[in-house]
């Protein structure tokens, strides 16, 4: 509380964002203490890469993961926002890989992998906790004494739990079967992490001859550098084509390897030749195709995309090169038969936009189908819901053509996967802790399985594994199942669906009742931020320079659940206007709630009883205003609850209510202003609470220079009451009457403005409306006097005697004239009419010569001429008008 002060004269965020923050984290405003007479509201934080940096999708998520949690805590939710970090395997493995190679020369495999995690460890002690320092500066209010890293030895130990688990029922194996490998980053991706995009291709058309005097066969491939792996040919069943061809051969071009034509429901017939080179090594479809079959699966490409010995001459050629010199040869050789430009779905890493190899290979496999059913009945019984409602089928897509999650990666840095194969006898040990020697032969001669597991395998287990499973702890029991996920739409597969079968095979329950999708923020032209367009923007940057409640108001205020955001400086500099109108307002409301002494003039609540229309309309205003966020916000309609809680303050609080009372405050009677400063106070600190969520800091800083709040528990606004409680209906007549005040308002600063009146002047005004609405309007007649710049009114039922020039309007139920001889200065109107006379004059005689000339009537196209003519006639319209106007303007000047 800053007693005996008033607000700083500017808003400068830079002179108390940082010092708030500081004393809500030291007060333990965001410590979430378990009170099982209070509800739980909880969130767990999509755990950001410790190698990142905060981004303007942070930024976004997080502030609305933020406005969640504060609005429930203010409602007395006991709200916990458990904030982490994640080790992200690919990236921290590449970054540290890097740093690495540039400081000593070294590759990580010359480095070792002991002393190659110890580097990772010092990467992650010095750069992980940079993020969360920049997330303090966002203003989050996470619980961070319970902060967590999907490395910790919590979460690792149940990672290991989790896995032993499902290893334990089935549900993971070791197999070797196609999975999609980035030869960059030198391991394999789940289907999740491939990031998929149609690119302009081509497709070759090859003759592959027939044996022993048979017919060739065409067909049609886009990786003609597979060629070397084929092990047949399928044609359709039904294909009349083909079908006295099934169980001849044919060679592969320029070889002397013979493959088999089979038959297969898998080719379409209508599709290139009908015939489909069959390559299991190296495609997905190719590979079902052969476990169909009993097909062998020969590899013509390595681990690094280089070609491999059965590509004979083209061994050790990067697989591109190699498909410009094969296709260049069969060309040469009379094999190729044509080509056709297409578009090729094209699969990439989504880390380093690598085309990625399907590769045969030994790898971790979570079997899905029986993991994705309750996943799915989740979702349809009601038990999981998406906002936006339509992510659900996307959600459910995904779940229907779900394959067996490839879990292991060749990196060094994740969780490592626990097992164990003895040496001796050959046996594999699943176990959570390091066995001490072989279960089958007593052997001490144990390996670790050498790779680790996909990042988003511990992801899976975050809202379980963060409360403290696999141990039942008062926190795990308390907590869970979380309330709300708030996530971008492009991690529902990465992250969602995992974690949401994950938490229920552990814990029987959905890890969180209700997902919330957001989308992208783009720049000002619609186009996603990247660092190859030069278009990010970081948030640190926007916060040094309009502080960090404009940014939060412009990523709120902009979002829709489930749409992209274009992210706008003239939104921010909105967003900055707004906090610095609310500024000065509280300046105001603050100066004149002080004595010449500095301390507190009274506003108690006995002054309720001198409560004034204005006062009463306010306080509905306000509570109604609060009674309808509060809706938006249980419906996760942020942005439409940040627009009314900003027309509340900018409309109604500000520009109008201020207004009203302004007089009030300079008059003589103690009683009454003691009662206004009641009502500007009351409101101020409710559209503070209200705001709050939204915009913490600047709140937070008003709420210090206001009076104590009778019956509060602390003096910080983040451990207000939510304002709930709706005044009372008697205050709706009087509500009504200052809504018709204000449109009456309205309708005549409207006609001034329209009619240019120099807003010094006073006018007078007639209004016709009924005698007994007449009373009820001069009850507010000072209102409308003031701020309409009105000298008189006067109330007549009958339009009889208005004088004919007049400003009309209808407002309120009401007929507003106003004489023109009060609005218009006659004698600068004459001058100024006479002026445009002058000038419309000059346009109809150039006009005039120009339609005259046949060197412009008979070389001009008719559309232009037309066009002339038509410009003509309306400037003689206008100029008989300005004549009419100008005698009668004449008249009233003599």
């Amino acid at each position: 509380m800053k007693q005996n002060a008033n607000l700083a004269k500017n808003y400068e965020p830079k002179a108390f964002e940082d010092r708030i923050y500081a004393e809500w984290e030291n007060s333990g405003a965001f410590r979430a203490v378990i009170d099982r007479a209070k509800k739980p509201f909880t969130i767990v934080m999509p755990p950001p890469n410790i190698t990142g940096q905060l981004h303007m999708g942070h930024a976004l998520d997080q502030t609305l993961q933020d406005v969640l949690t504060r609005w429930r805590r203010m409602q007395g939710y006991c709200a916990l926002w458990l904030p982490g970090t994640d080790h992200a395997s690919i990236a921290t493995e590449a970054r540290v890989a890097d740093d690495i190679l540039s400081s000593e020369g070294k590759s990580k495999y010359e480095f070792g992998r002991e002393e190659f995690l110890k580097r990772a460890w010092e990467w992650k002690r010095v750069y992980g906790g940079k993020i969360t320092e920049q997330m303090r500066k966002l203003g989050n209010s996470c619980d961070w004494e319970r902060e967590r890293f999907t490395m910790d030895e919590g979460c690792n130990r149940a990672v290991r739990e989790y896995f032993v688990k499902l290893y334990e029922k089935g549900l993971i194996y070791r197999g070797n079967r196609l999975i999609n490998r980035c030869p960059h980053c030198g391991t394999a991706l789940s289907d999740a992490e491939v990031e998929h995009e149609d690119k302009n291709g081509t497709y070759w058309y090859f003759r592959y001859p027939g044996a022993d005097g048979g017919k060739d066969v065409v067909v049609a491939t886009s990786r003609p550098e597979t060629m070397f792996a084929d092990v047949a040919i399928a044609v359709h069943p039904d294909d009349e084509r083909y079908v006295s061809m099934v169980g001849s051969q044919v060679y592969i071009p320029l070889t002397d390897r013979l493959i088999p034509i089979i038959a297969d429901t898998y080719p379409d017939p209508e599709k290139g030749t009908g015939a489909v080179k069959i390559t299991p090594a190296h495609d997905l479809n190719d590979f079902e195709v052969g476990e169909r079959h009993g097909l062998d699966k020969p590899s013509c490409i390595d681990e690094n995309a280089a070609m491999t010995g059965l590509a004979e001459k083209y061994a050790g050629m990067d697989r591109f090169e190699c498909r410009k010199a094969w296709v260049k040869e069969l060309d040469s050789a009379g094999f190729l038969v044509k080509t056709e430009d297409k578009i090729i779905p094209l699969g990439t890493c989504y880390r380093c936009d690598t085309v990625i190899e399907p590769f045969l290979s030994e790898q971790w496999f979570v079997s899905m189908a029986e993991l994705a059913k309750p996943a799915v009945l989740a979702a349809k019984e009601g038990r999981l819901t998406h906002v936006p409602e339509h992510f659900e089928k996307t959600y459910l897509h995904w779940l229907s053509e779900v394959h067996d999650w490839c879990i292991s990666r060749q990196l060094w840095w994740g969780h490592r996967i626990p097992a164990w194969y003895c040496d001796v006898c050959g046996k594999l040990i699943v176990a959570p802790d390091p066995p001490d020697r072989c279960s089958a032969c007593g052997a001490g001669e144990l390996r670790q399985d050498e790779d680790v597991l996909d990042t988003w395998f511990s992801s899976a287990l975050w809202p379980f594994s963060t409360l403290g499973w696999p141990d039942k702890t008062e926190d795990l029991s308390y907590f869970y199942p979380t309330t709300v996920l708030v996530t971008g739409y492009d991690i529902i597969f990465f992250w969602v669906v995992r974690m949401v079968f994950s938490g229920l095979e552990i814990m029987g329950d959905i890890p969180f009742r209700h997902v919330y999708v957001h989308g992208l923020v783009r720049d000002g032209e619609g186009r996603k931020m990247s660092k190859s367009l030069g278009n990010g923007i970081d948030p640190l940057e926007i916060i040094d320079r309009y502080g960090a409640d404009a940014l939060r108001f412009t990523l709120i205020s902009g979002v829709s659940a489930g749409s992209d955001m274009r992210f706008q400086t003239e939104k921010l500099e909105g967003a900055r206007n707004f906090a610095n109108k609310l500024w000065n307002a509280s300046r105001f409301v603050v100066m004149n709630l002080l004595d010449e002494n500095g301390d507190f003039l009274p506003a108690r609540a006995e002054a309720s009883a001198h409560l004034a229309d204005e006062d009463a309309w306010i306080l509905l205003k306000t509570t109604d205003t609060a009674a309808e966020v509060t809706r938006n916000m249980e419906n996760f309609d942020l942005s439409v609850a940040a627009q009314k809680i900003y027309e509340l303050i900018w409309n109604e609080y500000c520009d109008w209510y201020i207004e009203f009372v302004k007089e009030r405050l300079y008059g003589g009677d103690e009683a009454d202003k003691t009662g206004v400063r009641l009502v500007l106070v009351s409101v101020l600190r409710d559209i503070l609470k209200l705001l709050h969520p939204f915009m913490p800091f600047i709140t937070e800083e008003i709420s210090g220079f206001l009076p104590p709040e009778e019956g509060a528990d602390s003096p910080l606004l983040i451990n207000a009451a939510w304002p709930e409680t709706p005044a009372p209906d008697a205050f709706r007549p009087a509500a009504a009457r200052i809504e018709r005040a204000k449109d009456i308002i309205r309708s005549i600063r409207n006609i001034r403005a329209e009619t240019s009146a120099a807003p010094s002047k006073l006018l007078n005004a007639v209004i016709v409306v009924s005698s007994e609405s007449t009373e009820t309007l001069k009850r507010e007649e000072r209102h409308i006097k003031k701020l309409a710049g009105l000298a008189a009114i006067e109330y007549v039922s009958e339009k009889n005697n208005i004088p004919e020039e007049s400003a009309s309007a209808v407002a309120g139920g009401a007929e507003i004239f106003i004489p023109l001889d009060e609005l218009i200065d006659y004698k600068a109107e004459f001058e100024r009419l006479s002026k445009e006379k002058i000038r419309i004059a000059g346009d109809i005689e150039r006009l005039g010569a120009k339609l005259a000339n046949p060197g412009f009537t008979d070389k001009a196209p008719e559309r232009v001429v037309n066009a002339e003519r038509e410009r003509l006639v309306s400037c003689k319209v206008t100029a008989a008008k300005l004549s009419e106007r100008i005698v009668s303007l004449e008249k009233k000047l003599k």
